[in-house]
Order: structure tokens, then sequence, then C-alpha cells
């Protein structure tokens, strides 16, 4: 197992996110750890990962393991991308540059969010060799969409992705009780209530990069996303941001890669904290692990070099996970390694890291 440098001062991920509360303010601090209403969907994320055990298998030989993979025509070191966040520029001066070049520099995915600074070209020119994605919210009509997947294409994303999971914008009781409002009122936000399966089926057939729809959390819209010929279906509740009271991220994944059945890829997110968390999710199906609040706790805990860390960080968590397990690669691993049971704990955002309360009383 490969040891970590000594270069840096975090050696915990619990390190990292202690940093990251330090450095914020609270309204900042909530951007990251709230959801909507009674934050149940949050929680429940969380709960679905806690609700699987390993059962590991021993005397396997597992002095040498590969945690990486292919992904768009790419080798990563891990199965993950940065999620699609808005305002990382809250949490590090360069924004979405510093998320985008720490991927560059470790080797995973970036998807930047249309409404996070800077734009899609700024970005490419910034960092022109990192494998980047650009997220859609829709705020226009279809020549709209047309000329930002235009720029999306000349600008070497390497692939597309619509948000559909916001019809409607949720009540963010954590800001509206503080009147921090956050994009309540943006123009053109109809055009979200009124986007369909209609306007996908239009996309695709005038546009040949691979699509993503993010936002699915069933069987059945899985399934319409594949007849569509959509390439990725991406498991995802909004990090518990919009509908309340829903489904874990990893409750419904199996019954989306059941339905999917390898017809497209299938990217989740949702409570994802832990390398064993990532195990746990190619376990069951998923191609790639989003991370949307763990982006943005490295970024505020040292920019660019703090996001760099956690993903080193993670990376040790996952092959150690992997080893002990008795499986070498990813393909090993299957359903038959996981087991369904009680959580050992309570659950809550940041409940994967139990050691915040080590020196001074609980941060979160």
């Amino acid at each position: 197992m490969t040891a970590l440098p000594n270069a840096s001062p975090f050696l915990t991920l619990h390190e990292l996110v202690k940093k990251a509360r330090q450095k914020l303010n609270q309204d900042d601090w909530d951007y990251i750890v709230g959801a909507t209403e009674t934050e149940t969907t949050l929680r429940r994320n969380r709960l679905a990962l806690d609700s699987l055990a390993f059962r590991p298998r021993v005397l396997r030989d597992v002095s040498q393991i590969d945690s990486s993979l292919s992904f768009l025509g790419r080798h990563l070191r891990l199965p993950l991308l940065m999620a699609p966040v808005g305002s990382l520029e809250l949490f590090s001066p360069d924004a979405a540059v510093s998320s985008a070049r720490a991927c560059e520099q470790f080797g995973i995915a970036h998807m930047l969010s249309s409404v996070c600074e800077p734009g899609m070209t700024a970005l490419a020119k910034a960092v022109p060799d990192a494998l980047r994605i650009f997220q859609l919210y829709v705020y226009g009509d279809a020549a709209w969409i047309d000329e930002i997947m235009a720029e999306a294409i000349e600008t070497g994303n390497q692939a597309f992705c619509f948000t559909v999971d916001m019809a409607l914008y949720s009540r963010r009781e954590r800001d509206i009780a503080k009147r921090n409002i956050r994009r309540a009122v943006v123009p053109g936000r109809e055009f979200l209530a009124q986007f369909s399966w209609k306007d996908i089926e239009r996309i695709r057939a005038k546009h040949s990069i691979p699509l993503i729809l993010k936002g699915i959390a069933t069987a059945e819209d899985a399934l319409m996303a594949v007849e569509h010929g959509i390439d990725m279906v991406y498991v995802s509740n909004h990090g518990g941001r919009q509908l309340d009271h829903g489904l874990g991220s990893m409750e419904v994944l199996p019954e989306i890669v059941a339905a999917v059945a390898g017809r497209a890829k299938v990217i989740v997110d949702g409570g994802f904290n832990r390398g064993s968390d990532i195990v746990k999710a190619i376990a069951l199906g998923a191609d790639i692990v989003g991370l949307g609040r763990m982006q943005c706790l490295g970024l505020a805990a040292d920019g660019a070099d703090g996001l760099l860390r956690m993903l080193e960080l993670l990376e040790l968590e996952v092959r150690i996970c992997l080893g002990l397990l008795g499986v070498t690669r990813l393909d090993e691993l299957n359903g038959t390694h996981l087991r369904a049971v009680q959580p050992a704990g309570p659950v809550g955002a940041l409940s994967a890291f139990p050691l915040l309360s080590l020196d001074e009383g609980a941060l979160y």
C-alpha cells in the first residue's frame, strides 16, 4: 500500500472538514450542510450508506490493488467526479478553477455547474487538459440551449449534463430563516418547469455529445432515459436540497442499475464522504461517484491543495477497503460484498466524521 506524502498538514479527512468549518462563516457553512425543509432526504442519503455493511473475504492475494478505471476515454485514478456545485467561489477565490485543477492533477473528472464561476470558456483556458463536463440548468428556450451546447463542444467538454430535478425551487429553510435567500428568483426559471422528455428527444437528435441526465431517482425515469438515448444516468436528489422526504440515493441505486441494464453508465451522488462509501456504490453497480459537499469542504480547507489532499486520502481509504474485502480491482466488487444492517449510530450531513468532536466539541 502506497503511503501518503508528509507535506500536507492533513492526515485524516476529519481534519480537513474541521479546518473548513473553522474558516467558513455560518451562512456558507449552512450552504454546505443544509438541505430543504426538514432535511429528511439529506439524512436518508447518509442512512442508506450506513445501512450497508461489508462482507469481507480473506486469504486472497491483495498485494497489488488497482482502484482506477476508464471513463469517457480517459484513465481515472478513482471512480470519482466533482459534482456540479453552484457558488464554489464561496469556498475558494479561484472557484471552479481550483476544483478542476485538483481534478486534473489527481486524475478524475470535473463537472462544472452553469451557476458557478468562471464560465466554461474561462475554465477551458485555465485547465485545458482536465476531463471537463458541463452541467446546465435550463433557463432558456431551444435556441438558447443549442447555443450553450455548441459552446460546450467548442471548449472541449467531453459530455453535457442536464439537471432535471429543479422544476420548482425548494424551500431551504436554513437560508430562509436568516433571510439569506439564494437564487430563489432567477430570470428564465419558468423554462425549467417546462423542460420535458420532448426536449430531450430534440436535443438527442440534434447533438452527438454524450448526454447525462442528473436527478434521476426512479427505475421508471432511468428506463425512459436510456430509451431516449441518454449515455449516462445520474442518480441524485440534489443532496437533499430539492424534494423533502425523498429516498436516499443508495437506496434507489439498485433499481436504477437494473433498469439501465448496462445500456448507459450510472453516476451517483448523495452523502458520499468516505472511501468506503465509494466502494459501496461500485459494489451496487454504479460506475462513478459524484462528490458535492466534500468538494466544498476540501476547497474551503485549503483551496486546490485541500481538495487534492482530500482525494489522496479518499484513494487510500478506497484501496484499503478493497484489499480488506479481498478484491484487487473495482470490477471484482458486487452485491455479495454487502449486507443490509441497522445503522450503528445517528446520521447527518457529517456523521461520517465522528472525530470532529475530539478537541473542542462538535463543530456541526
